[in-house]
C-alpha cells in the first residue's frame, strides 16, 4: 500500500512523507559510486592502452567525466522539479505524493553519486592534472577554469548537506529543516553555472540548460504565488 503523508497540523504547507531509503543504503550507494570511479582509474590505464592507445585511455577519462556530469545535472533537475511539485501539491495529480517523494529522494542520491564519479574520474586526466587536495577543496584548483570548478565543488558539498538532511528531519525543528532544504535552489543555480562555464559541450547543451532552468523558475514562481494566495486567504476552521 502507498505510504500516507503524515500531516503535522491542518495548515502544514507540504506533506511530511517518510524516507524510502535508509541512511545506511544511501551511504552504501555513494561508497559504491566512489569505488566504481576508483576501479575505473585503475582499469583504464591498464586495459585500454592494450586495446587501443595511450591517447584513447586519456580521452576516456574526459568522456566519462563529461557524460557523468551531464547525467548528474539531469538527475538534479528531476529531483529539484519533483521537490517543487510536492510542495506545490501538483504531485497529487501525477505521479502521486508518495511516489513523487520516493522519486525525488532516489534522483537526489543518484545525482550525488554521479557527481562524485564525475569529480573522482578527473584524477586520471593528465591534461587537467588535478591532485586529490585540489579535487576536494573548493577553489583550490588553479588549472582548468578554477572559478567554475569551485562553483561545482561548492554545490556538491551543499547538495550533500541538503540530501542527507532527509535523515535528520525528525531530529531538528521543521523550520530549520526547511531552511536547509531551500539551499537546493542555490545548488541548482551553482551547478547550472558550473555546467555553462566549465562544460565543453555548452554550445550543444544550451537548450538543456535553458529548458531546465526555465522549468525550475516557473515552478518556483508558481510556488511563491500559491503560498501568497494561501497566506492571504481566510483559513477554514477544522472540526
Amino acid at each position: 500500500m502507498p505510504r500516507r503523508p503524515q500531516l503535522t497540523s491542518p495548515h502544514t504547507p507540504e506533506p511530511d512523507y517518510e524516507s524510502a531509503i535508509s541512511w545506511q543504503t544511501a551511504l552504501a550507494f555513494l561508497l559504491a559510486a566512489a569505488l566504481g570511479a576508483t576501479l575505473a582509474l585503475w582499469l583504464l590505464p591498464n586495459v585500454l592502452p592494450a586495446l587501443f592507445s595511450d591517447i584513447a585511455a586519456q580521452k576516456a577519462y574526459w568522456h566519462l567525466a563529461r557524460s557523468s556530469g551531464v547525467i548528474a545535472y539531469l538527475l538534479l533537475w528531476i529531483s529539484t522539479a519533483l521537490g517543487l511539485l510536492i510542495t506545490n501539491r501538483m504531485a497529487r495529480v501525477w505521479p502521486g505524493g508518495p511516489t513523487a517523494f520516493d522519486l525525488h529522494q532516489f534522483a537526489s542520491l543518484l545525482a550525488l553519486g554521479f557527481a562524485g564519479f564525475h569529480a573522482l574520474i578527473l584524477l586520471g586526466d593528465a591534461f587537467i592534472g588535478y591532485t586529490p587536495a585540489q579535487l576536494l577543496l573548493p577553489f583550490a584548483a588553479t588549472g582548468y577554469k578554477p572559478v567554475a570548478t569551485g562553483l561545482g565543488q561548492s554545490a556538491f558539498y551543499l547538495a550533500s548537506i541538503v540530501i542527507f538532511s532527509f535523515y535528520v528531519k525528525n531530529r531538528i525543528r521543521r523550520r530549520a529543516w526547511r531552511l536547509i532544504h531551500y539551499a537546493s535552489f542555490l545548488v541548482f543555480i551553482l551547478i547550472t553555472l558550473h555546467g555553462l562555464i566549465a562544460g565543453s559541450d555548452t554550445s550543444i547543451l544550451w537548450p538543456l540548460y535553458v529548458t531546465s532552468f526555465g522549468s525550475i523558475l516557473f515552478l518556483t514562481l508558481y510556488r511563491i504565488l500559491i503560498t501568497h494566495i494561501k497566506s492571504t486567504s481566510p483559513k477554514r476552521s477544522v472540526l
